[in-house]
């Protein structure tokens, strides 16, 4: 996936330099799409670059004291994301929580301590939710174009807010049983 993300934003962003690439994804918190690190993503680039998909311009600027390169992509880096689009594009997951993990031994954990951890997902969630709306209220529809990122993050706030429903239905029912 990181390989596809660091494609579609070069042709979004041509010119661009690794850091200023790395800086969108985490500004547009692609986190919630993928894992990555900053190691995992340079190790994408060099790969993309060594496989000729993308290649460095001749614009190399000054940033912090030293020269970086700048990215594009290249004709068989352009077939490479129109196969990723396809691969990822097709693919539907189940919702996979590591919590659903931990439930599955619910009843053999101390009920307090599950609470907890229940507690926990509610606090995570709603920071999400607080990132997401955060997000929202400062973007704006692109003019005759849809904001595919804007409706990804309306749609991924969605299925926040029925996590936290049901992980304060779930609280609420724990309690219930534990007085």
């Amino acid at each position: 996936m990181i390989p596809l993300l660091i494609l579609g934003l070069l042709i979004q962003n041509p010119g661009a330099h690794g850091y200023e690439l790395l800086s969108l994804m985490e500004k547009r918190h692609y986190k919630y799409i993928v894992n990555f690190t900053k190691g995992s993503f340079y190790y994408n680039l060099q790969q993309l670059e060594e496989k000729g998909l993308i290649e460095q311009t001749n614009d190399t600027r000054p940033s912090n004291g030293r020269e970086v390169n700048s990215f594009k992509i290249t004709d068989s880096g352009m077939e490479e994301f129109e196969k990723l689009m396809y691969k990822y594009g097709t693919k539907s997951e189940y919702v996979n929580l590591q919590f659903y993990g931990a439930l599955l031994f619910a009843n053999e954990f101390d009920k307090n301590k599950l609470l907890e951890l229940i507690q926990s997902q509610i606090d995570q969630t709603e920071a999400r939710i607080a990132l997401l709306d955060e997000y929202l209220a400062i973007t704006n529809e692109l003019s005759g174009k849809v904001d595919y990122f804007r409706r990804m993050n309306e749609n991924s706030r969605s299925h926040h807010l029925v996590n936290l429903k049901w992980f304060k239905e779930l609280k609420a029912e724990i309690e219930d049983t534990t007085v």
